[in-house]
């Protein structure tokens, strides 16, 4: 069995810093951006991101299909990462930075063209980034070990990417412009880094691609995927709601609009560290339970293991029902982050299996198409998370902020509004997730055969490149 340095497979997970400070800044305050700070109807910016969730239906698995069937010398995946990271890193800072004279239908059409932009480019890189894990990966443990340093690497990028951006950009979102650059600098920086660790396996370039349309079928029909599929969508729908309501929560649910004064300790936190505070808690604290929930995965298994993960989140969701401060909100934080460990690391490995177990069906590794169409899956996340916000902020009588009245009151339906976005809803969605794992067959016995197929295949195939 190939394996590769320890070095080298560190190298090539500091990838998920680049993807998670990306994603996550992206994800947690460009809807707050274009709505409370320059502005955009909160209905119009809900129809932009359904929009965008359905350019994922297309961009996604085409990039998977692409990849799988890309040959060069250099291999299926390294030449796509190593062409478009840069171009990623310039579309992410110009997403952040519209014209100072743009507004209504022009701030509109800006918003729409470079989200896409954004998203075709962070998918195609993304993608094959993450798709080289299970060929440059085969063994369960060295996966294990692999997919926590990706994890802690990724909970890094979750700390710069959600924390950081309120205190670089100020409390108006005035320096907006320094911190955006910051971040892509820090993208381009860790996608650099990772590529210099990627490697793939020439044995795998001699499989024979299938043509799209039975690709599509086989990976369609699989029902332990799809089974999957609805899993990780509702998983980082949670993500989503949680990060991107945030800054509507502690705003006006938990009325953090002051500096907070701590006189036990001398110290003040003004309106954006707050806010860093409260979003860096749970990822403070996922960071030295990922040991626990990877000790927990050995005993019992990656797949009971992320059920178990979607009821102790789903517990931990409805604690904000409760906070009306900042204290009680960084106590339900520190619950929350305890489990968000477990659903951070356990979908990788669940994947990988499924990928395994279709090369015994089809004789070709296809993690492009696999990881592309759970993209797709996941980029609808974008779309439920935009309806329900812009329906939710609309109907409830949402107060947008003025030049003049930087904190308005919310009526009471507006705040509890907020409440469901943060965890009505995502609760829910866990509770589905819960029951659609419950379907879910490649575990135990069968997974374990799966492994021992996979490892004879893998060494005929050595034979044949020599």
């Amino acid at each position: 069995m190939q394996t590769h340095p320890r070095w080298l497979l560190i190298l090539y997970a500091s990838g998920s810093l680049a993807t998670a400070v990306s994603y996550q800044a992206f994800s947690t305050y460009i809807q707050f951006l274009y709505i409370d700070v320059l502005g955009l109807r909160a209905a119009w910016v809900g129809i932009t991101w359904s929009i965008y969730g359905l350019w994922n239906a297309v961009n996604d698995p085409l990039a998977g299909y692409w990849s799988d069937r890309t040959q060069t010398r250099w291999g299926r995946r390294i030449p796509w990462i190593a062409t478009l990271f840069i171009p990623l890193s310039i579309s992410f800072y110009l997403l952040w930075t519209p014209p100072a004279g743009f507004n209504g239908r022009s701030l509109l059409l800006y918003f729409l063209f470079f989200i896409l932009l954004f998203d075709l480019l962070w998918t195609i890189v993304v993608m094959n980034w993450t798709a080289l894990f299970p060929e440059m990966v085969p063994d369960e443990q060295q996966r294990a070990a692999v997919s926590a340093w990706r994890q802690i690497f990724s909970l890094l990028g979750l700390l710069i990417g959600v924390a950081l951006p309120p205190l670089l950009a100020g409390e108006r979102w005035e320096n907006r412009g320094g911190m955006a650059l910051l971040l892509a600098v820090v993208t381009a920086v860790f996608f650099g880094a990772s590529l210099l660790g990627s490697r793939e396996r020439r044995e795998f370039r001699q499989d024979e691609p299938l043509p799209l349309r039975q690709a599509l079928r086989v990976t369609l029909t699989n029902r332990d995927f799809l089974y999957f599929l609805g899993t990780n969508l509702l998983i980082q729908y949670l993500f989503l709601a949680m990060t991107s309501t945030v800054p509507f929560y502690t705003k006006y649910v938990l009325r953090i609009q002051s500096p907070l004064i701590i006189p036990r300790l001398n110290v003040t936190l003004d309106v954006a560290t707050q806010n860093s505070v409260f979003l860096a808690t749970a990822f403070i604290v996922a960071l030295p339970a990922m040991p626990v929930w990877a000790a927990v995965t050995r005993r019992v298994g990656a797949w009971r293991a992320l059920r178990g993960a979607c009821l102790t989140s789903a517990l931990a969701l409805l604690s904000f029902f409760l906070a009306a401060d900042f204290y009680v909100g960084l106590l339900c934080v520190l619950f929350f982050g305890l489990n968000l460990a477990g659903l951070l690391m356990l979908t990788d490995l669940l994947i990988a299996d499924l990928v395994d177990a279709d090369e015994l069906l089809t004789g070709a590794r296809r993690e492009g198409l696999y990881f592309g169409m759970n993209g797709l899956s996941i980029r609808f996340a974008f779309t439920i998370q935009g309806i329900i916000t812009g329906v939710m902020l609309t109907l409830s009588g949402y107060v947008s902020p003025t030049a003049t009245e930087l904190y308005p009151v919310q009526p009471a339906t507006a705040v509890a509004a907020m409440r469901w976005m943060l965890a009505g809803f995502p609760t829910l969605g866990l509770l589905l997730a819960f029951f659609l794992l419950g379907r879910y067959t490649l575990h135990g016995d069968r997974l374990r055969q799966v492994q021992v197929e996979v490892a004879a295949l893998h060494e005929r195939k050595r034979g044949r490149v020599g």
